[in-house]
């Protein structure tokens, strides 16, 4: 065979074929040895063997190079590292020179030498031989990176395959090698840098990963960022990875945090904002999230102050919620652990529960206390994260139990949840606990009302009803809280259901208490108030923008605010109506029931401040309607209402409207111009001012209302020279003045 290999270049087929006869004969002549005779032949005649198998790698022939390429690994790589304790006395290392000067080619020799060396590599102790394979990875030489890399994919591929791992440090020196060819001019390089990563340890290179991923060389951040996802994509049924991933996360943001650090604490976020980005596209990979759900949500119970991994399950909350009983199963075993009443320190005093008395607890106290807060909203800040449509199965075991057929018991002011071990059930008990800390109560509050209609409102009226009779301001407020956001998320299907209208009532009783301003009652009265303002924006809410469950179960609905029981009627009428009387009695006993008087002024205002939080939260499609439902029967009561202080309030009212509803009250806009011209030349100072806002109003309104407007202009300016003048008011003579400046210089 020695004579057929002068030449590297082949004269004809026959040639080949004979290269070939003696590759096989030495192949089944070097496999009939025993082990001793087989180690002295190659100790004999290694050197002389290596050199014929090497320039057999220099053929175009693919079958006669893999021949030679398994010959040479079973003939020199193997028993190079097998027959001694030191490389050096094995014939690969007199060979591996020769080797690596083949790999600086770009033909099918390096290709074949890639594999050599890769194999050598891996069965080696010394390092050597892939220290001479990196620096080539870093070579300026295009044609030694590429094949470099190639033979770390090899390199790769013969571990994942084999029992010879290769060391801890070696793969940290891979590692640190590839991550800087993710900045390679290349975009092969790049690219393959990419994927040999991704089949790495990531406790070897994740963190250093995110720096790259957060620096701010646009080339080198692109390809960290494809790294990552190739990394999240291989791995994607490991959950463990992920955990990594947000401890990673966290690290940056405590970094962040140190009270040493220059940098803006708001970079955290936005550099979790650029990881975050690429969840998504790694979660289309999931293909069981279940494998995810328990390392997720213990992860979030055993860090529940870990903003961090709140961001990164709000990312996945849809796949979660694909899975959600498993998700809710894990959330409902975590509260039914936690304790009914909160830290020992907390039980006495409700007060105590609020934020700002917790910081001022003893610091002994204090971050236990802290702890316990951040404990027991963990579960709910988990299930705030999830869609509404999980709320929407009332089939659903781990979120209703049997409510929509039992309901909930109330019991000494409390919440029954015996026998009731579900989600919604929990959530009822802590929105209204008074043993519960502020902010538990208020998430709490607010969960609830994601709940279905048709579970939450039987509950919440009968809570609420109660809480009226017994003033508990606290519970009060919890459940118009619920009920407002129910409102907000949900809308028509809201209204449609019947207990709609015994809130209503409930509403009118509250608002009929006597309060001060900033006490806790006018508090839970501005619950009231912006509750009604709902109802009515979900009255208005076209039916055409209802999608889904929502849509069906709001048609054919009958008996409540839906089939005909306007909220927005009621409240006009109760506004602007002298004759009104109190038509809901107390339920409670109590000997200053005012059933049968007077509507009282305060309830009156309170029903303008409903119609002003309206016009602030209709959305726009539903604002012409409110527009063509309210103005004309203002404009047309409000100068034959008795008392000014109402009547001021009207105005100020349309007000709200022209300033909120915009273009939709352009059909009314001379009427309310003229009428804030006759409001300037009353005698109570509270009207003048509400008539002079409604013509600023009208005056700093689209072209459209100004080209309305413009044939009453000439009296308005004629009014506000007089009033700016002689007005006993400085505020009216101010606003007066500000107006007739900007009517003059147009």
């Amino acid at each position: 065979m020695d004579n057929h290999t002068e030449g590297h270049v082949e004269k004809k087929d026959g040639d080949i074929e004979t290269r070939k006869f003696f590759l096989n004969c030495m192949c089944l002549l070097l496999g009939r040895f025993d082990s001793k005779k087989f180690e002295k032949t190659v100790s004999e005649y290694g050197v002389q063997l290596s050199h014929v198998l090497l320039s057999q790698l220099q053929s175009a022939d693919e079958g006669l190079v893999a021949g030679a390429v398994f010959l040479f690994k079973a003939a020199i790589v193997k028993p190079s590292y097998a027959s001694a304790s030191s490389v050096e006395s094995g014939q690969m290392y007199v060979v591996f020179p020769l080797l690596l000067q083949l790999l600086d080619e770009g033909d099918g020799t390096a290709r074949a030498v890639v594999v050599l060396i890769a194999e050598y590599c891996s069965m080696s102790t010394d390092r050597h031989c892939l220290q001479q394979v990196l620096k080539r990875l870093a070579s300026g030489n295009l044609l030694q990176r590429q094949n470099a890399i190639d033979v770390i994919s090899e390199l790769v591929c013969i571990s994942s395959d084999s029992e010879n791992k290769v060391s801890h440090v070696t793969w940290q020196d891979i590692v640190n090698n590839l991550l800087e060819r993710l900045s390679d001019e290349e975009v092969v390089i790049r690219e393959q840098a990419s994927k040999l990563l991704s089949r790495m340890d990531p406790s070897l290179f994740l963190s250093a990963l995110l720096d790259l991923v957060y620096s701010s060389d646009d080339e080198g951040q692109s390809s960290a960022s494809s790294a990552l996802i190739e990394m999240l994509k291989y791995h994607n049924q490991k959950p463990e990875v992920i955990c990594l991933l947000l401890d990673c996360l966290s690290n940056v943001n405590q970094s962040l945090d140190t009270p040493n650090t220059t940098r803006d604490v708001r970079e955290g976020p936005k550099k979790d904002d650029r990881v975050l980005k690429l969840i998504s596209e790694w979660s289309k990979s999931v293909q069981d999230w279940k494998l995810f759900v328990g390392p997720l949500i213990e992860k979030m119970f055993s860090e529940p102050t870990n903003a961090t991994i709140v961001r990164f399950l709000s990312s996945i909350s849809e796949p979660l919620a694909d899975v959600a009983d498993a998700v809710l199963n894990h959330i409902l075993l975590q509260m039914q652990g936690q304790e009914d009443s909160v830290h020992p320190n907390m039980r006495t005093d409700a007060s105590l529960l609020s934020r700002r008395q917790i910081e001022r607890c003893a610091p002994e106290n204090l971050v236990e206390i802290q702890q316990c807060l951040f404990e027991r909203l963990c579960p709910l800040l988990i299930i705030r994260l999830l869609p509404l449509r999980v709320f929407d199965d009332l089939k659903s075991a781990v979120v209703y139990g049997q409510l929509p057929n039992e309901g909930i018991t109330y019991e000494c002011r409390d919440v029954n949840t015996r026998g009731q071990a579900c989600i919604a059930a929990f959530l009822l008990k802590r929105a209204i606990s008074k043993s519960e800390f502020e902010d538990v109560r208020k998430l709490a509050a607010e969960l609830c009302g994601r709940l279905h209609p048709h579970v939450l409102f039987p509950v919440v009226s009968t809570l609420l009803e109660h809480a009226a009779d017994c003033r508990e301001v606290l519970q009060v407020k919890a459940c118009l809280f619920s009920v407002c956001t129910s409102l907000l998320v949900r809308g028509k299907e809201s209204i449609s259901h019947p207990a709609i209208l015994q809130i209503k009532k409930t509403i009118e009783t509250i608002l009929l208490w006597p309060s001060l301003d900033g006490d806790e009652v006018s508090k839970a009265q501005h619950g009231c108030i912006d509750c009604l303002a709902l109802i009515i924006c979900a009255e208005l809410q076209p039916l055409g923008s209802l999608k889904g469950p929502s849509k069906k179960s709001y048609v054919g609905k009958t008996g409540n605010v839906a089939s005909g029981n306007s909220i927005l009627t009621y409240v006009i009428h109760q506004l602007v109506n002298d004759e009104n009387e109190v038509v809901s009695p107390s339920t409670s006993g109590n000997k200053n029931n005012l059933f049968g008087l007077p509507v009282p002024h305060s309830f009156r205002l309170c029903m303008a401040n409903v119609l002003i939080s309206a016009c602030q939260k209709i959305s726009e499609p539903s604002k012409k309607t409110l527009a063509q439902k309210s103005l004309p029967c203002l404009i047309r009561s409000v100068e034959v209402i008795m008392q000014p202080e109402i009547r001021a309030a009207c105005v100020q009212v349309m007000f709200s409207a022209v300033f909120h509803l915009k273009s939709a009250v352009s059909p009314y806009s001379s009427d309310l111009l003229k009428l804030s011209i006759r409001f300037l030349g009353k005698s109570s100072e509270k009207e003048r001012m509400a008539g002079a806002k409604l013509m600023a109003s009208l005056m700093s309104s689209e072209d459209e209302i100004l080209e309305s407007v413009s044939g009453e202009l000439l009296a308005a300016r004629s009014v506000l020279s007089r009033i700016s003048a002689s007005d006993p008011s400085q505020d009216v003579r101010f606003v007066c003045k500000k107006l007739l400046a900007c009517m003059t210089s147009t």
